[in-house]
């Protein structure tokens, strides 16, 4: 019976270490991530850069977005709750300390000391308006869309419309082997408005400023 409880003692200290390992955040360094951001720039550091799949749109911009969201969005690709041929690939690649890495260089790339200007307040129009009350949109992207409620929700205020379009249509897309997002609250959000809907949104989005940026860079270093 001792020997039992021991064992039984064992295996939940075991259990118990391995959660709390799991549990550990991997810290991302900046200065690490510089050297592998090779697989990266061909892309994202070529201002108006398109991509053609899955139709025709800009590339997001990724410098000065959080490092949390891009770690998770770089996990969902792996996992494959993302579905993206190029990005699952490049996402494979990737240990969870590159993740980290590469994604603690782009939250800090382009980052000036500079105060930032006053923005204008850009007032959506009522029929706007009444779709981001719909949608619940700044209950998680935060004030003027660039301060998320929670570090692994993006930044989207600025970011290219076409982009944001695409990426909203991707969280109403099911049974595609190459496209779509499997994420509940946000399949949830974007399967309440139609593709016209979805637009409208991306471009009021798009218009604000924010802290997003495309800094181009060069392969050749």
């Amino acid at each position: 019976m001792n020997k039992l409880l021991t064992s039984v003692f064992a295996f939940a200290v075991a259990s118990v270490t391995l959660i709390s390992a799991q549990a550990q955040e991997v810290k991302g360094d900046a200065k690490a991530g510089e050297n592998k951001i090779a697989m990266c720039i061909g892309c994202h550091g070529i201002k108006g850069y398109q991509a053609s799949f899955p139709e025709i749109h800009k590339v997001p911009m990724i410098s000065g977005q959080g490092a949390k969201y891009i770690t998770s969005a770089l996990a969902a690709y792996k996992k494959g709750d993302r579905k993206h041929p190029t990005m699952r690939g490049i996402a494979d690649s990737l240990s969870d300390q590159d993740m980290a890495d590469v994604a603690a260089y782009y939250a800090q790339h382009g980052k000036t000391d500079a105060a930032p200007a006053a923005r204008p307040v850009h007032e959506p129009s009522a029929a706007v308006a009444g779709l981001l009350k719909k949608g619940a949109c700044v209950s998680c992207h935060g004030d003027n869309f660039s301060k998320p409620i929670d570090p692994s929700y993006p930044k989207i205020a600025g970011q290219h419309a076409d982009y944001l379009f695409v990426a909203l249509k991707s969280y109403k897309t099911e049974g595609n082997s190459t496209w779509g997002r499997a994420n509940g609250v946000m399949g949830g959000i974007a399967k309440q408005f139609s593709n016209a809907e979805l637009k409208a949104l991306a471009g009021y989005v798009a218009s604000l400023d924010g802290e997003l940026k495309t800094v181009p860079q060069s392969k050749f270093r």
